[in-house]
C-alpha cells in the first residue's frame, strides 16, 4: 500500500513478514473520528521502559496515547519534542503515553540501544517494545510515525499519520481529558521548528539492497551479499548515490571495506545519515572542507577537519547548513563504516 499524499513516502520492504512499511514525514491527514471502534490490547511487548507492562483494558478511566516509533526514524525524532511535552503537561490529569517502538532494523530490537535514545530524547513516558510487530499487526499500522488517542472507554476517537497537525492533537487530547477531569486548559504547547519541508529537494535513501531507495549511479550497481571495488565517476545527478573504493553490500545497509568514499547531490539544509560500527568519517561540502557555520550536531572540527566518530547504531546529523540549497556531499570514510540511510530537513 502507497499513500500518494505524503511529501516523501518512503515505502521499505522489510525483510521480516515482507510487509510494506512508511517513514513518514508532514502529513496532514487528521481526522478527528467520534468513535473508530475498541482500541485493541497490546500484543507481543518484549520489554519495556520506564513503566511496569501496561495493558490496555487495565487504563480505562485514563486518555492513552499510543505512538507508533522508531529510534533511528528522523520523522519520530522531529515529534518527540511535542509527545514528551505533553506527557509533562497532562501526566497528572489522566494522560498516559505509550510509545510502541517497532524497529525497522536489526539494531533497534536490541533494549540497550532503545533505552540509550529514550535517555537521548528525554523521554520520560512508558516505551513499550513491539520487535516482532505484533502490536503494530494488531492496529493495523503500516507508517512511522502513527498516533492513535484512546478515550476513557477504551475506544479509538482519534488518528493521525506522520508529523505535523500538532495543535490538533493536543485539542483532541484536552477534549478527551474533559470527559473525565474539568480542569483542563485550552493552551496548546507552542513549540518551534526550523525545517521547511517545502524547501526539501532530496527524499529518503536507503542503501541496503533489500530497501532498494537508493539509487546507484555506478555501473556497477548492487551486488546482494559481496563487495564491490567501485570505480569513483564524476557525480552528475541529484539524489544518485556515487560510491567509490570497497563496499560490502548488505540486505540492510553497506559497508566501508577500503578506500571508501561517497558522493552525493542534494538539496536541503540539514543531512542526517543511520549509521553504525565504529569508525570515523569526514564531511566534504562542494569539493570542500565542511565550514563551522554549517557543522552537524555530530560533526567536530579536528585540526580544520570536520569529523563525525560514528560509535554506536543511530541517526547522526552531519550537516545543519545556515539555509537550504544544492550541494555535493563527500563522505571520505574508514573501513568498518556502516551506512543505512540519508535522511534530510
Amino acid at each position: 500500500m502507497r499513500i500518494e499524499l505524503v511529501v516523501f513516502g518512503i515505502i521499505a520492504l522489510f525483510v521480516v513478514g515482507m510487509t510494506f512499511l512508511v517513514n513518514v514525514p508532514v502529513v496532514e491527514m487528521i481526522s478527528a473520528l467520534p468513535n473508530l471502534g475498541k482500541a485493541p490490547e497490546l500484543a507481543g511487548i518484549t520489554g519495556w521502559i520506564n513503566s511496569e507492562p501496561l495493558k490496555i483494558e487495565g487504563l480505562r478511566g485514563k486518555v492513552v496515547l499510543i505512538d507508533f516509533w522508531t529510534y533511528s526514524c528522523i520523522n519520530c525524532i522531529r515529534t518527540l519534542p511535542y509527545i514528551t511535552s505533553w506527557h509533562e503537561k497532562y501526566s497528572g490529569k489522566g494522560l498516559v503515553i505509550i510509545g510502541v517502538h517497532t524497529p525497522e532494523f536489526e539494531f533497534e530490537k536490541y533494549y540497550n540501544n532503545v533505552l540509550d535514545a529514550v535517555e537521548r530524547y528525554g523521554i520520560k513516558y512508558a516505551v513499550a517494545q513491539d520487535n516482532n510487530y505484533e502490536t503494530w499487526r494488531a492496529y493495523k499500522n503500516n507508517y512511522w510515525p502513527r498516533k492513535y488517542l484512546i478515550d476513557k472507554d477504551g475506544n479509538i476517537r482519534f488518528d493521525h499519520i506522520g508529523e505535523g497537525a500538532y495543535q490538533e492533537t493536543e485539542k483532541a487530547i484536552q477534549d478527551l481529558l474533559g470527559e473525565i477531569n474539568s480542569g483542563i486548559s485550552t493552551q496548546t504547547t507552542p513549540i518551534s521548528t526550523d525545517t521547511d519541508y517545502s524547501r526539501i529537494g532530496t527524499p529518503e535513501l536507503y542503501l541496503g539492497y533489500s530497501f532498494a531507495r537508493a539509487p546507484l549511479g555506478n555501473p556497477e550497481g548492487f551486488s546482494p551479499g559481496n563487495m564491490v571495488d567501485y570505480k569513483e565517476i564524476q557525480p552528475t545527478a541529484p539524489n544518485i548515490i556515487y560510491l567509490s573504493g570497497k563496499w560490502k553490500n548488505e540486505a540492510d545497509r553497506i559497508i566501508s571495506v577500503g578506500n571508501p568514499k561517497l558522493f552525493l547531490i542534494y538539496k536541503a539544509k540539514k543531512v542526517n545519515i543511520v549509521a553504525g560500527g565504529n569508525s570515523r568519517i569526514k564531511i566534504l561540502l562542494d569539493g570542500k572542507p565542511l565550514e563551522q557555520s554549517s557543522l552537524g550536531e555530530d560533526t567536530k572540527l579536528e585540526n580544520g577537519n570536520p569529523i563525525v566518530i560514528i560509535d554506536s547504531q543511530r541517526l547522526y546529523n552531519i550537516v545543519s547548513a545556515p539555509d537550504y540549497g544544492s550541494h555535493t556531499l563527500e563522505i571520505q570514510a574508514e573501513a568498518g563504516f556502516e551506512l543505512y540511510t540519508f535522511t534530510f530537513g
